[in-house]
């Protein structure tokens, strides 16, 4: 399995720790002052008997990733299984709530050349479903980080979320049975399904990224030699990055098999077996958690700290508010706002919650700073968004030739699964060795401009889906006097476009996300800034909200290009608000790690 055999030889040999010991970890932190000569020539366990680079060999030498422990891969067997009954039964929700039952069909089934349907809500309604679904599996997941953190730890919370989650997917079916199906009470009972299903995968998808991480335990970087003889810099950033990585190719393997069987499973038997499937192969989420108890590495509830962290900014704003709003900016984005909180510098008695040392309120600076940068990510998700819905309703606007209309959104999670490994193999490695830099803010910043110009294609496909089909701007609804749909002769494979776009959009910015907020938060707060990241999914589809009177004929023109202006506006403010804390990449990565008691 690709990560998991290492190129390099870890000199480990305690004969040369007395060498390596007193040679500083990084030299630039210890002249900023961020990291004393006492902690930066500190050799815990876990980093005895390397060899750590000194300021020269940081700026020369060549960084590469460590390798993958196995328990990550196994963990990300336990996502791949969630993702499949996630994925594969949401990718027939579109169908399922806007187009009706099929005459003479009791499963929802359209058959070869019928469209299968279910509730018969129309494009608006479902749109909102979805967008609401996605929202509210986006909003769970900060409850789910807080019980994490607070009390039950990573691990069990995952356990009782899957259980959640499983429950949601049996109601899901239920609602799908023949005799169920197309009435009123289907139409609740989903709806039920949604919400409990949306519970589970919250609670499951704020820990399970960064328990994911942390099977990783190294958190400096250090000198190894490859087998060809050439001294390199072991990044964990990089490993970091490359664990990520590949955890979402796992993602999208079973998101890629689990819509395309399900899209058929709807299409030739029915939505009962499009939703049982994916429950099916859930199951085997709660085995392998079973079978890696007590191999993973997990970190214990240490009691809520946020309170703490609100504390520390609350404290560094003191004496910086000013009547004039351009002053007080200025104060509050100063460089020099969190110094006033490190307990070093408190004159006289420390308040009581003061629990902590200087390298964890500089912890806290940095989480905040990452949560600064996923305020950007709704609009990035806004755009992403249109894959869920309308970009499925379009197909079904075109000429599908046999071709289930919403079989073509698979094309994203195939464009990843190749594009993935081509990224770590080779795009990622070749700017290292051109000395290119393209850390994770650039990386972010390109998701934006992919993004937008993924909408654009979508846009213009539009355009002449509206111009070439025979009821022009109303192509949604057009259809023939016996009721059959009238289609635009456009190839539907013209939307490929999209798709592939979309997913360079989320190796840039998604992956580049959940990387970001691991690295940046400190540890005892990972699971609520990984929640963070995905709040900004609920705000999008919050947002997205707003869209959904632009959901429909004949505005769905404007629909893409306003979406793809402001995800091409916002990459650009982005980037220029973000560059000066870009450059803060390698300190804010190698910062030594903060006491709280």
């Amino acid at each position: 399995m690709a990560g998991l055999e290492s190129d390099r030889e870890i000199p480990a040999a305690l004969t040369e720790v007395e060498r390596h010991e007193k040679r500083t970890y990084d030299y630039s932190l210890r002249k900023d002052g961020t990291v004393s000569d006492e902690t930066a020539d500190m050799v815990d366990s876990i980093h005895e008997g390397l060899e750590f680079p000194t300021a020269e060999e940081l700026t020369t030498l060549r960084r590469v990733s460590d390798a993958i422990p196995w328990t990550a891969y196994m963990i990300a067997v336990v996502e791949l299984a969630e993702r499949f009954s996630y994925y594969g039964a949401s990718a027939v929700f579109v169908n399922y709530i806007q187009q009706p039952l099929p005459p003479n069909s009791i499963t929802g089934a359209g058959g070869l050349n019928g469209q299968s349907g279910a509730l018969g809500k129309g494009q608006q309604m479902s749109t909102g479903l979805t967008t609401f679904y996605q929202f509210w599996s986006y909003v769970m997941p900060i409850a789910g980080a807080y019980i994490a953190d607070s009390y039950w730890g990573r691990y069990k919370t995952v356990c009782v979320s899957v259980a959640i989650a499983m429950l949601g997917h049996v109601i899901m079916i239920i609602s799908a049975i023949p005799g169920i199906i197309g009435s009123n009470a289907s139409v609740g009972i989903f709806i039920l399904s949604l919400v409990v299903t949306g519970a589970g995968a919250g609670g499951f998808k704020s820990n399970i990224s960064p328990l994911v991480a942390e099977q990783y335990r190294r958190t400096k970087m250090f000198i190894s030699t490859t087998k060809s003889g050439e001294r390199v810099i072991v990044d964990p950033s990089l490993t970091t990055s490359r664990i990520y990585m590949y955890f979402y190719l796992f993602i999208n393997i079973r998101a890629l098999v689990g819509q395309i069987g399900m899209v058929y499973a709807e299409k030739f038997v029915g939505f009962w077996l499009a939703y049982t499937l994916p429950t099916v192969v859930f199951l085997l989420s709660p085995l392998v958690l079973w079978y890696g108890h007590g191999k993973y590495r997990t970190s214990p509830p240490t009691g809520s700290v946020l309170a703490t962290a609100i504390r520390i900014w609350r404290y560094a704003m003191r004496g910086r508010w000013s009547w004039n709003p351009i002053k007080t900016i200025q104060n509050l984005t100063a460089d020099d706002f969190w110094e006033s909180a490190k307990p070093s510098k408190v004159i006289g008695e420390k308040p009581a919650w003061m629990r902590f040392d200087d390298n964890w309120v500089e912890e806290v600076r940095r989480g905040f700073k990452a949560c600064s940068v996923f305020l950007w990510f709704p609009i990035y998700w806004l755009s992403y968004n249109q894959l869920n819905n309308n970009l499925t309703s379009q197909a079904a606007t075109m000429s599908t030739h046999g071709l289930p209309n919403d079989v073509l959104s698979n094309l994203d999670p195939l464009a990843l699964i190749i594009f993935i490994p081509l990224c770590d193999l080779v795009f990622y490695p070749a700017l290292v060795r051109w000395r290119i830099s393209f850390k994770p803010l650039q990386k972010i910043a390109w998701g934006f401009y992919t993004g937008s110009a993924a909408m654009v294609w979508a846009a213009v496909v539009q355009y002449y889906i509206y111009k070439t089909n025979p009821c022009g701007y109303h192509a949604a609804t057009c259809v023939d006097s016996d009721g059959n749909p009238l289609v635009s002769p456009l190839n539907v494979w013209i939307q490929s476009g999209s798709y592939v776009l979309i997913a360079f959009s989320e190796i840039f910015a998604s992956i580049t996300g959940l990387e970001y907020a691991f690295t940046k938060a400190p540890k005892n707060m990972r699971s609520l800034v990984m929640s963070m990241v995905l709040f900004t999914s609920a705000v999008a589809a919050a947002i997205g909200e707003a869209f959904v009177s632009l959901s429909t004929d004949p505005l769905l023109v404007w629909n893409y290009g306003s979406v793809s202006v402001l995800c091409g506006i916002s990459g650009i403010v982005f980037w220029i608000l973000v560059r000066k804390l870009n450059l803060e990449e390698d300190k804010l990565n190698n910062m030594a790690e903060g006491r709280f008691d």
